[in-house]
């Protein structure tokens, strides 16, 4: 491409500003580029992370775990570009080493206190975003034109020439020879499960929440008082929970004896809380290895590979499942042989050829490990970590609050102390695990795998286990229910409306619970085609499609934008568009998050190098490659 080029960004968030860093990475003096970014959010942060939130809302990383800067952990083809992880940012502020960062007295109340393990607010961390935009864009080069536009785009048109023409909520059109969409999570329309229950709430004068993000959420029905059924016990229900309690002028207080006590406001409403499992996601782990260092013990390359060059299409349950639960035993054991060796019978040497020659959830294994492991919660079951009340029979509603207090309690001791550093064992298994299933090709799994076992089970069982709530909300979780604003429904909660209000039940809890108002806390699936920004729906209804997967024995849809690995949004026929690009949640490419844990060749860096190689490709600009 000759002369200036023009690139726009649909969004500002996150991942366009990654995204900005790593096509400016390959810029030089000789490069002739205008860029710009459209989003009605602020630059860097966006709609989820920006600064106008309640103060009370944190990130589930700790400030050492989060950095959107690359670095020699990376394995790509732009320019490595280090910077500081959040923590590390932190200690730069407080040594005055950041005077273009201007922190509001909450943030720096915050940031003076605030250690690398500790978990930042997201207002906290919308200054970092800020910050790394400011830095990004003040490393163009001279002919590397940037400008912000607080707008929203409603159209994407593509001439003959090859340019695109994006039209503005404002009015103003842009003429640009690329675009790239970098959108986050979206409202989207209901789906029809949540607009019939919505339609009959209505017509019974009930008060229904629907999914959502919960920092937008319309709590305002919620009434001090009154009885609300909360179903989904993961992060946006923590957030829900936040907000209705220390967002309504509640407060803990650290007794005397440690225990942690809250006192309520009066204006808080009572909170009865259910799920599939009935436990809330695991806490975050805190805990640091003391072993060995992790390694792929089970899903090696050697494994994927076979994988991928079997005969037939990858089942995840039969074929990938097997191997996680296997890569999970061997991280907690390998941790606790090698970390804790004072507590079992043998040596990981000696102990590692049995997690080899047994299956999982193999009985004699139990045994096995039982001879070799004295204290019971030393030992590690995969099987009943995932739905530790799978075989339990409530007595009463009463024998529900002892479990899942007592689940708790045990998860947090589990999770956070040092002497249980095999759950960060575990936890790096996930993570390996979550990187070795990126290796294989997506089109080699079965349908049904690629729409519901991997975005549904898979996903959802890595964040119950990897990302989950930072410890002290769990233990606030505790004191409220103490306090009797809390209360626990039990697992395979249903929920059915009639006039008495809406009903919860679980078929393991004898009675029932019956409350005016319901939120279900989640975030709304997604479905590019249906959702609420007009860009995203024309990116997926007119310049390309859906990825739908059909084979012998499922046919679905992922509700995600079809693109190629390098970012190119898929048109109907299957054939690439040349200078449209799309990276994010809402796209087929396997889901890996915005920002990273430093040193960890994370594959949301790796992404999005490639598509910024790409873009820059397309655009003929100057691609320095070194380290």
């Amino acid at each position: 491409m000759t002369g200036r080029a023009r690139l726009l960004f649909v969004g500002a968030g996150p991942r366009a500003i990654m995204l900005l860093e790593r096509v400016l990475a390959r810029a030089d003096a000789s490069t002739l580029l205008d860029i710009d970014l459209v989003d009605p959010h602020p630059p860097g942060a966006g709609r989820i992370w920006r600064h106008a939130q309640s103060p009370l809302l944190k990130l589930n990383s700790m400030a050492r775990d989060v950095t959107v800067f690359t670095d020699d952990s990376c394995t790509i083809d732009g320019p490595v570009r280090p910077g500081p992880s959040l923590s590390e940012w932190l200690e730069l502020w407080r040594a005055g080493e950041l005077a273009d960062v201007d922190l509001d007295e909450l943030s720096t109340a915050e940031a003076r206190a605030l250690g690398p393990e500790g978990f930042p607010t997201r207002r906290l961390h919308s200054h970092y975003l800020d910050w790394f935009f400011r830095r990004t864009r003040a490393s163009a080069p001279e002919g590397v034109r940037i400008r912000l536009h607080v707008d929203t785009v409603t159209s994407v048109r593509s001439g003959d020439d090859g340019r695109h023409t994006v039209s503005l909520e404002s009015g103003r059109a842009i003429q640009a020879d690329a675009v790239a969409y970098c959108l986050g999570h979206t409202e989207r329309d209901p789906d029809p499960a949540t607009a019939e229950l919505a339609a009959a709430a209505a017509r019974e004068g009930l008060v229904y929440v629907g999914p959502a993000f919960t920092a937008d959420a319309d709590l305002a029905g919620l009434a001090p008082g009154a009885d609300v059924l909360v179903r989904g016990m993961g992060l946006a229900a923590v957030d829900l929970v936040v907000l209705l309690t220390q967002g309504r002028g509640g407060r803990f207080d650290r007794a005397a004896d440690g225990v942690l006590r809250y006192l309520p406001s009066g204006r808080e409403p009572r909170l009865h809380l259910g799920s599939r499992r009935g436990v809330p996601y695991r806490s975050k782990v805190t805990s640091r290895l003391q072993g060995t260092v992790p390694q792929r013990e089970v899903l090696t390359p050697d494994v994927i590979a076979a994988l991928v060059d079997g005969g037939r299409p990858i089942d995840f349950d039969r074929d990938v499942w097997p191997l996680i639960a296997a890569e999970l035993l061997h991280g907690h054991y390998r941790e606790l042989f090698t970390g804790h060796p004072d507590r079992v019978a043998t040596t990981w040497d000696e102990f590692r050829p049995v997690l080899r020659d047994h299956a999982w959830d193999e009985p004699a294994l139990r045994d096995a490990i039982a001879a070799v492991v004295p204290d019971p919660l030393d030992r590690f079951d995969v099987a009943a970590f995932d739905r530790p009340f799978a075989d339990v029979e409530f007595a009463d509603a009463d024998d529900v609050q002892r479990r899942v207090r007592a689940h708790i309690v045990d998860d947090l001791e589990m999770r956070t102390t040092q002497e249980r550093s095999p759950a960060q064992g575990v936890f790096m298994a996930a993570l390996l695990s979550f990187m070795a299933l990126s290796e294989i090709p997506k089109e080699r799994f079965t349908a049904r795998s690629r729409a519901h076992t991997l975005p549904v089970r898979w996903h959802t069982f890595f964040s119950y286990l990897a990302s989950g709530p930072p410890p002290h909300r769990l233990e606030e979780l505790l004191a409220l229910a103490d306090a009797g604003v809390v209360r626990f429904l039990g697992p395979e909660v249903e929920v059915e409306v009639s006039e008495r209000g809406f009903t919860a039940s679980s078929p393991r809890v004898p009675g029932e619970t019956v409350a005016g108002a319901l939120v279900d806390a989640w975030l709304p699936a997604a479905d590019a085609a249906l959702s609420t920004n007009v860009a995203l729906r024309e990116l997926a209804t007119v310049h390309g499609g859906e990825l739908h997967v059909t084979d012998a024995e499922f046919s679905g849809s992922l509700g995600r934008v079809r693109v190629s690995d390098e970012g190119r949004v898929l048109r109907p026929d299957g054939s690439a568009h040349d200078s449209l690009f799309a990276i994010g949640p809402f796209t087929s490419q396997t889901e890996a998050g915005a920002f990273t844990r430093p040193a960890a060749n994370s594959l949301s860096l790796r992404q999005t190098d490639v598509v910024a190689g790409a873009i820059a490709a397309r655009l003929a600009l100057a691609v320095p490659v070194g380290r």
